[in-house]
């Protein structure tokens, strides 16, 4: 009989607008992330990649596990976004790499 487990995940809304254009990537473990308590290497949704500086291209659009490998994930390089809603803030040379992301304060949207 098939073992069945029940997961939630909880994931912070960082689009400031329903519209981004997004390439699919290849994510691998030495990509900055978190160990969870089952001991999986996971890169959550909102991490700049491929680091958070100069080189940076795009944020992940979804929580990937990479443990195992590399895996394929969205990556945000046009829309508006929510820096202060982002696991890691990003730093100013990644701000001015992303020229297709715009950045809006969490101040400015309907709702917050």
């Amino acid at each position: 009989m098939p073992s069945v487990s029940k997961q939630t995940a909880n994931q912070v809304n960082f689009l400031a607008s329903s519209r981004f254009q997004s390439f699919t990537e290849y994510v691998d473990n030495t990509t900055a992330g978190a160990i969870d308590d089952a001991g999986r290497k996971l890169i959550p949704a909102g991490t700049i990649w491929p680091a958070n500086d100069a080189t940076a291209k795009g944020i992940t659009i979804n929580t990937v596990d990479v443990t195992e490998n590399a895996q394929p994930v969205g990556v945000i390089v046009e829309g508006y976004l929510l820096a202060q809603r982002l696991p890691v803030a990003p730093s100013d040379a990644a701000k001015t790499a992303m020229t297709g992301i715009k950045w809006r304060d969490v101040s400015e949207t309907p709702g917050k």
